[in-house]
């Protein structure tokens, strides 16, 4: 496994990248800079939206056309020229943002926000069920990040950063619902922020260090079962992708590198890929 850059457009915060198999496009974000990118492998260009504010997410709807977006603290439906709110939240807290959202398998929407200047306990988890308003499932989280589901889809995984954990919870594919919330595996604070996560076709979870230029996949059960150092210190997540789900891509920053730093990092802020060696798993897409 040799990281190596794919493309490279120079984000700020590179995040969000999600595998739309169906147009065989990688899409991600530049949440800071405001920028939607979509690119097929093959092909050296990519295409670039510019939105206003920060945009931490878009997800692909599921039977019909448009994308969910993420943007500050809204949840926003997009299809053409026409944008309409599916939710607001958190709208009192003006330092608070959405950030990771990632759908389940049955296509319900699941929205982190965070605290920007790490305000201890004052964001939360979002669950938007199509047909029914959002609902707050996690409370009380500081900087909501990695989202995934096993396999089997009956466990979710998910990063609160500032714990420095991975955890889990049995997941109810037919209700929604998370119960026995448990510690898969805590990371040391030297090593990184854990960040951003994927999981493959055979349970590994892999996850982004933050800071600590290195990806991690862990078992299904914690163990840490490989680690791979990358050429830039802040990859945010992962995603796999191709026709045949056997390449991982991963979204990195600029953001918070000092100009000494970004001198010896030339591939900061860019996409970078990597074989992994086992195929993943399908993107969900938004069922509203």
């Amino acid at each position: 496994m040799h990281p190596r850059p794919a493309i490279d457009v120079g984000d700020r915060l590179g995040e969000g990248p999600h595998w739309d198999d169906r147009t065989g496009e990688l899409i991600w974000v530049d949440i800071t800079g405001g920028r939607i990118h979509t690119w097929s492998p093959p092909n050296a260009a990519v295409r670039t939206e510019s939105v206003d504010g920060e945009v931490s997410a878009v997800i692909p709807r599921a039977d019909r056309p448009g994308r969910v977006l993420a943007a500050g603290h809204r949840l926003l439906l997009r299809e053409g020229d026409t944008e309409r709110v599916l939710a607001t939240v958190e709208d009192d807290l003006p330092e608070n943002r959405f950030n990771d959202c990632k759908c389940d398998p049955q296509g319900r929407l699941w929205a982190g926000t965070m605290s920007k200047t790490r305000a201890h306990g004052t964001a939360a988890l979002y669950r938007l069920t199509p047909g029914a308003e959002i609902e707050r499932v996690v409370a009380s989280t500081t900087l909501s990040n990695g989202l995934g589901w096993s396999p089997s889809g009956d466990t979710m995984y998910f990063v609160d950063s500032t714990t420095q954990r991975l955890d889990a919870f049995d997941f109810d594919g037919t209700t929604g619902d998370i119960s026995d919330r448990r510690t898969l595996a805590e990371i040391d604070p030297d090593d990184g922020l854990p960040d951003g996560l994927t999981v493959d076709a055979e349970g590994g979870i892999w996850l982004c260090l933050f800071g600590g230029a290195t990806i991690r996949r862990y078992g299904s059960d914690g163990t840490l079962e490989a680690s791979i150092p990358l050429p830039t210190t802040n990859p945010t997540s992962p995603v796999f992708a191709g026709p045949d789900l056997r390449t991982l891509y991963i979204t990195t920053a600029r953001h918070r590198l000092t100009e000494t730093q970004l001198a010896h990092e030339p591939v900061a802020g860019a996409v970078l890929t990597l074989d992994p060696g086992v195929q993943g798993l399908p993107g969900n897409r938004f069922a509203g």
